[in-house]
């Protein structure tokens, strides 16, 4: 509440000293001058609504809007709506007063009628406003209880039709997006998983395994989320998955974000595989333009069975001869178009599995809403050393480095 002011003049602005029972705040203007100097009177009454900064060691608020008190009004001024506007909209005079006393019109005319959206059952269960009082709390609440009831509804009901429209996708996907049918495990799958494998699958990565096998079975396109710590066997899992597709005479793909995770995944698979007959080939924009041309042959024509790369998996270059499986490593790296692309390489959509070892807000959105099903390895394998991430600050650059040597010289 304003109540008493004091003029200043300086060569950068005019200022205002407010003051009520809590205290003292600066109110400056750097234009519109004559408006404050004539419409503003010492000691009277007015509300200030702004954004407050700390500057100099005061409180103040630059270009506050300044309305008179009404002492018949009593508390219910003291929430009042801010509504951002253009500079161009400012310059004719259209700021956030004008847009309130606009809406306030609309409110309170006789014709003001939101449809209600949401059934009579739901708001009863979940105890929430009908839209047209939501409407109207939103912009002009009578206190904070009935603004926060307001922004729960309004909230939720985005959410929710925002969930079903998603859910309807997902439905939709799987009723006409018809999947290969990997119904096969023989010769490539049991040769690694009896002669090749190194210990034992935890219960959680058979769980998966066991998951994978079920959509890709099922003649509907997987599209399903990895999630698993360091360490966990995500690769493994991912392996293990592309050699279900190889039974069953299919090609499978890893696409990674960097060129350095595309040969760490090209050495670990080839290790892996060792000598067996599995065909395995890596993609990156580094590959000189004769190994590139004689790449695209032999992927054309069926002679590899996994290709590791980078984006420059989605050029169009790029052709399978019949690609039924593909991996996405740390997901939330590349966007839907690019994932999209990678879809279309063939007639019918491969099968598709992302991993990721970081629950992004982006990559929990997509599972929370549906366009994704999930799977969690929330194990390490027995005896795999704990992963520690740690961080540090520009000023123990030097110490990192040494301790980057160290580990490569090990």
């Amino acid at each position: 509440l304003v109540k008493e002011f004091e003029m200043k003049k300086s060569a950068a602005a005019y200022k205002r000293a407010s003051q009520d029972k809590t205290g003292i705040i600066e109110l400056i203007w750097f234009k519109g001058i004559r408006w404050i100097k004539d419409g503003l009177k010492i000691g009277d009454e007015y509300i200030a609504f702004g954004r407050p900064t700390i500057f100099g060691g005061k409180i103040n608020i630059v270009h506050p809007e300044m309305d008179k008190y009404k002492v018949d009004e009593g508390n219910s001024i003291l929430l009042q709506p801010v509504y951002s506007t253009t500079e161009n909209l400012n310059s004719k005079g259209i700021n956030s007063r004008i847009i309130r006393g606009l809406i306030k019109t609309l409110i309170d005319s006789k014709d003001f009628n939101i449809k209600e959206t949401l059934s009579n059952n739901l708001i009863d269960r979940l105890k929430l406003p009908y839209k047209s009082n939501a409407i109207k709390d939103i912009h002009m609440p009578l206190n904070t209880n009935s603004l926060i009831s307001a922004q729960k509804r309004l909230k939720f009901e985005e959410f929710f039709f925002f969930q079903l429209h998603l859910l309807r996708n997902k439905l939709s996907r799987k009723s006409k997006d018809k999947g290969f049918v990997l119904e096969k495990i023989n010769n490539h799958f049991d040769n690694y998983f009896n002669n090749y494998l190194k210990f034992e699958l935890t219960n959680a990565q058979k769980n998966v395994l066991r998951e994978i096998r079920v959509d890709v079975k099922s003649g509907i396109q997987m599209n399903r989320l990895l999630q698993g710590d360091v360490g966990s066997g995500k690769t493994l899992v991912a392996l293990l998955s592309m050699l279900m597709a190889i039974d069953n005479n299919y090609q499978s793909c890893i696409m990674v974000p960097t060129e350095i995770l595309a040969q760490q995944h090209f050495k670990s698979i080839c290790d892996e595989l060792n000598d067996m007959d599995v065909e395995v080939a890596i993609l990156t924009g580094s590959i000189k333009a004769n190994a590139r041309s004689e790449l695209y042959d032999r992927l054309k024509n069926g002679e590899i069975d996994i290709l590791i790369g980078t984006h420059a998996l989605l050029e169009n270059k790029v052709v399978f001869k019949n690609l039924a499986f593909v991996v996405i490593d740390e997901q939330h790296r590349f966007g839907v178009a690019q994932r999209s692309k990678l879809w279309r390489k063939g007639l019918i959509s491969p099968h598709i599995l992302v991993m990721t070892a970081t629950p992004i807000p982006r990559t929990l959105s997509m599972t929370l809403y549906g366009d994704l099903d999930i799977s969690i390895i929330n194990e390490l394998p027995p005896g795999r050393k704990e992963i520690i991430t740690t961080w540090r600050s520009d000023s123990s650059r030097l110490r990192v480095n040494k301790f980057i040597h160290e580990q490569i010289a090990l």
